[in-house]
């Protein structure tokens, strides 16, 4: 069980990662993206005025925070061979697959999804957004290496997710949780 355990360390890194890009470059993102919309003739405050954020708000990072715990608490369980472990990654790791296939490629289609979101808005101002020259102004500020995290995310919650449920589910998981009862 010691892959879907590192499976499940691995999945937490891209997770880690992101919430240090928030804290590092968020900020900078933001800004960016405020002046970018100056230079369309738009209000820097339209993207807070609608809670768009590019990373700057360290409050989104409870929910990546979370899980990383999850995943490490799993983990050291697995390792160990309790069976509390084994259960808990059957239900959670299906959530977090749903989770990465619903949220993930959001960050990875950014543009895709914020065009969208602007254009059914209903906000007139919204539309008006040049959304890719929005996007690539904030990206500029982030890491290059960002987008490689975001697929490393997307391939780790979904198909790590199905993985480690395998993998605890095999026979050999029966086996080896069974002994981690009685050592």
């Amino acid at each position: 069980m010691g892959f879907a355990a590192l499976t499940q360390l691995l999945t937490a890194v891209p997770f880690l990662l992101s919430i240090i890009v928030v804290w590092t470059y968020g900020a900078d993102a933001q800004a960016a993206a405020e002046i970018e919309l100056t230079q369309q003739g738009l209000p820097a405050s339209l993207l807070a005025d609608h809670g768009v954020s590019f990373g700057s708000n360290t409050a989104e990072t409870p929910l990546p925070a979370g899980i990383i715990v999850v995943l490490v608490v799993l983990a050291l369980l697995n390792f160990a061979g309790r069976r509390t472990g084994q259960v808990l990654s059957w239900i959670f790791h299906p959530v977090l697959a749903v989770a990465g296939i619903l949220i993930v490629p959001a960050q990875l289609f950014t543009a895709t999804f914020l065009a969208t979101s602007f254009r059914d808005s209903g906000d007139p101002l919204l539309r008006r957004v040049d959304v890719p020259k929005l996007v690539d102004a904030a990206r500029q500020a982030l890491p290059g290496w960002l987008p490689a995290v975001d697929a490393a995310k997307l391939v780790l919650t979904t198909a790590g997710s199905l993985v480690v449920i395998g993998l605890l589910a095999a026979p050999s998981a029966r086996a080896f949780f069974r002994a981690g009862r009685r050592g």
